[in-house]
């Protein structure tokens, strides 16, 4: 196993899983063209990935993510199975494209790092999506989903074409929410003195 090849799958892996938290099916559709083209190696119970089926299914399943979450009603709906449904993509696109190594290796880091990365980003986004329904009666939830998807995009994009841009993405927005974490946290112990 090379160190920087294990390092470069790693970067995808979160990537691509963390794409999965914003859509379940773009990601994998971005990956499977990735893979198509040459650009992505999968290991060998992936390839299928690849396939021309694949990928017309993969492609009719975000066209139809993409406009359900344009409807406030079903988006809601849709965060019911859609958070656990994030999780196993992230688990899978993992797995897929952990590459060149060991098979309990690949599996456990597609447990942690793909399941992981997936619902850091889902239980958020859900959250969200719930919040901007009881605030605007759904009126914003349409925005919402244009942002996570093109979040899902540019994540994917990245993952597949410059997984190190990944990471200083990610590094960015964990530095960011925690700022904003912190700064709640220092106003809530504020007012909860007066």
């Amino acid at each position: 196993m090379d160190t920087a090849h294990v390092v470069q799958s790693l970067l995808v892996a979160v990537g691509l899983s963390a794409a999965t938290g914003f859509r379940v099916f773009l990601p994998a559709l971005i990956a499977a063209v990735g893979a198509r083209a040459g650009v992505l190696p999968l290991s060998e119970s992936f390839q299928w990935l690849a396939s021309a089926p694949a990928i017309v299914t993969l492609s009719l399943a975000a066209l139809f993510e993409l406009g359900a979450y344009a409807i406030p009603w079903l988006d809601h709906a849709l965060d019911v199975i859609a958070t656990p449904a994030a999780i196993l993509a992230g688990f899978l696109l993992s797995a897929a494209v952990l590459v060149d190594m060991d098979p309990v290796l690949r599996w456990s880091l597609a447990v942690i790092v793909g399941a992981g990365a997936a619902a850091l980003v889902q239980v958020p986004t859900a959250t969200a999506r719930g919040v901007s329904t009881w605030t605007t009666a759904g009126l914003a939830n349409p925005l919402i989903a244009a942002v996570e998807a093109a979040g899902a995009t540019l994540l994917s994009i990245l993952a597949v074409l410059a997984p190190l841009l990944v990471l200083l993405l990610l590094v960015l927005l964990a530095v960011v929410a925690w700022r904003r974490f912190r700064r709640a946290t220092v106003a809530s112990a504020a007012s909860a003195r007066f």
